[in-house]
């Protein structure tokens, strides 16, 4: 089991540790709903160093970006960050990840912790332009300041004027004393908020920094069990649930990033799936009835017929209802269809919603 460069801290701060993606991470300190509630109404802070970082470099960078991303990376400028996925050949997805452009010859790409290797060998296979491709993943760490009160406590620790970088643009600069540390303005959360990549010897400087300069909004630090929930009331697909191996980016609603003005891996498949449709959708669904929706919970049509799966599901802290995310036929997919959720054998009401459940975030 890995840690990152700050699980002595969090264990000091008395979080609940559990092993995810090979690593051993915070899933909770003072409460699931409490930490959810601070990013949604204040500010609080993600260790999440376990995310793989690749940097990709040379004149034929962004060839081979664009050969193995579905969205188009052409149009990135320096200091602009693009959402995009890994087609695989079979029609589904190897990963999601961002694409940072540092300039045109240099990129970052930020993967999910659990692919890290699995993606590096396949950029890797598919290398053939002779890129410079250096893993910086276990020598980097990524803290995300997420909240209406991030800008204000990070504010403090930069000259970088963190109200002038617009969503998904990123900045090189002094953060906390500490030279060419990325500022990006992303986050999982819907809440707001920045992201800070900066080398593993500095992090506990960070760390504390950070804490003393939120103290005054109520920072807090926040687990993995309140980042899940987060991103679910957004309606942001988690790989290993909403999008794997074996589902299309057509399927999960993320046409959006799948651009057809290039040849990528697989891109006829996936453009014959937009132009004719696909058999099943990644829909929202709100609970009616009182229950809780969990992973892998069988979703069913008034008849009791099968129709489909929960893929991820949660009793929301801001709604205070159950609401999920699962895969059914496209005939079924219409906001406000019924469906159902078995949920200890019993069918409970649901009705599909469009993402985010969270309108006002």
């Amino acid at each position: 089991m890995k840690n990152t460069a700050l699980s002595s801290k969090h264990i000091s701060l008395g979080a609940k540790m559990v092993p995810f993606a090979g690593y051993n991470m915070p899933v909770s300190y003072s409460g699931l709903n409490e930490e959810h509630l601070t990013v949604r109404t204040a500010v609080g802070v993600f260790d999440v160093s376990h995310m793989g970082e690749f940097i990709l470099k040379g004149k034929h960078a962004l060839d081979l970006i664009q050969r193995v991303t579905s969205n188009d990376a052409s149009v990135l400028t320096d200091g602009k960050v693009q959402y995009s996925c890994l087609p695989n050949d079979k029609g589904g997805i190897v990963d999601d990840l961002l694409v940072y452009r540092i300039d045109s010859e240099t990129y970052l790409l930020v993967v999910n912790a659990s692919n890290i290797e699995k993606d590096w060998n396949w950029i890797s296979d598919h290398n053939s332009l002779d890129v410079e491709m250096k893993n910086i993943s276990e020598a980097t760490s990524l803290l995300a300041i997420q909240g209406p009160y991030a800008l204000a406590t990070l504010q403090k620790l930069t000259d970088v004027k963190l109200s002038d970088m617009p969503y998904y643009t990123f900045k090189k600069g002094v953060f906390n004393g500490v030279e060419n540390v990325i500022i990006s303005n992303t986050g999982y959360t819907g809440a707001g908020g920045f992201e800070l990549y900066f080398p593993n010897e500095v992090a506990e400087k960070m760390w504390d920094a950070i804490f003393e300069a939120g103290k005054e909004y109520g920072i807090k630090p926040i687990g993995l069990g309140a980042r899940d929930t987060l991103r679910l009331e957004m309606g942001f697909c988690l790989y290993g649930n909403d999008i794997d191996d074996s589902t299309s980016p057509i399927e999960a609603g993320l046409g959006w990033i799948t651009k057809f003005s290039k040849e990528f891996t697989n891109s006829k498949k996936f453009l014959e799936q937009k132009e004719k449709g696909v058999l099943k959708k990644l829909i929202g669904f709100e609970m009616i009835d009182r229950g809780i929706p969990r992973h892998d919970y069988e979703i069913v049509n008034a008849e009791g017929k099968i129709i489909g799966k929960v893929t991820s599901g949660t009793q929301s802290p801001s709604l205070q209802k159950g609401i999920g995310m699962g895969y059914v036929p496209v005939s079924s997919s219409k906001a406000d269809s019924e469906i159902y959720i078995r949920i200890r054998d019993k069918n409970l009401k649901a009705k599909v919603v469009k993402t985010p459940f969270l309108k006002n975030a």
